[in-house]
């Protein structure tokens, strides 16, 4: 199939899988929690309302922020679709996560900006985990930072990179803001900074930044589906089966604060990645 089919098939599928399973996410939450919950197609409904709505907006460039975190997120999905380079992929989603900390902080809010200095040690505590993924897809494919050549791999990536698989299952719980690492924004009212950095987004203007969250879930969970990518019903049920994992964490724990986010991330996963990718390095040489 060729990138003019592909690139405009997963910019659409890419928001519509993502609000499906935040849908999902919250039916299953509110199951766990004894509540009936919304429809699972309560985020399509609250993007509409939301459009809906007149646009309000405190400064002209938090709305180019807003408008600039969607755009990153759509080179992702773009990047991605086309089997491009691992490293583009991580700058475009890291200026996308930058984008909306800029948002945040262009504001005077207070809780907006507390929200902005989490988000950024959110980013310190899960990037390294990113490149370390980056790197270990490099070993296995020499000399390509490709993303189409780990179709091309002899074994699953979850055979070859275990450990760094279930340390960027930690960093897709910072980056959905799961418990316990809700400290950015919150989704479920797990803590006291309701929306974080997201707070002084309203109307359009916060369509814009859901819409993008429901494409980077979407990116993430497809991530996850790449561990697996020489079977493609395998690689669905890895997904699946972390997509699951995450909802019991998220009501299984408490929200932590920030330090103890950092310091855990640096500690045992950062150390079980690292070792992954030097057993590999020697693997391979």
């Amino acid at each position: 199939m060729t990138p003019y089919i592909t690139v405009p098939l997963a910019l659409i599928a890419a928001p519509l899988i993502g609000g499906l399973l935040m849908g999902i996410d919250r039916k299953l939450t509110a199951r766990v929690q004894g509540r009936v919950g919304p429809p699972v197609l309560q985020p399509f409904f609250d993007v509409l309302k939301l459009l809906s709505k007149s646009p309000l907006a405190l400064n002209r460039v938090q709305v180019f922020y807003a408008y600039l975190h969607l755009a990153f997120m759509l080179v992702v999905v773009t990047l991605l679709a086309m089997g491009q380079d691992m490293l583009m992929i991580l700058f475009a989603h890291a200026f996308s996560t930058i984008a909306l900390v800029l948002g945040g902080l262009c504001v005077r809010s207070p809780y907006s900006r507390i929200g902005s200095g989490r988000k950024i040690m959110q980013i310190l505590a899960y990037e390294p985990i990113l490149v370390l993924l980056v790197v270990g897809i490099y070993l296995i494919q020499p000399h390509s930072f490709m993303a189409g050549s780990v179709l091309e791999a002899e074994q699953p990536l979850v055979m070859q990179l275990p450990l760094v698989f279930l340390a960027f299952l930690m960093v897709v719980a910072i980056k959905l803001d799961k418990s316990p690492f809700d400290v950015a924004s919150s989704h479920h009212a797990h803590q006291e900074l309701i929306k974080g950095v997201t707070l002084e987004y309203s109307g359009p203007y916060l369509a814009v930044i859901e819409c993008t969250h429901m494409i980077e879930k979407a990116v993430l969970f497809f991530v996850i589906a790449m561990f697996w990518a020489t079977n493609i019903a395998a690689g669905l049920c890895l997904a699946a089966g972390a997509f699951l994992l995450l909802i019991v964490l998220d009501n299984a724990f408490a929200r932590l604060h920030t330090r103890w986010m950092v310091r855990m991330m640096w500690s045992l996963p950062m150390v079980a990645a690292v070792a992954n990718v030097v057993w590999l390095y020697f693997k391979k040489a």
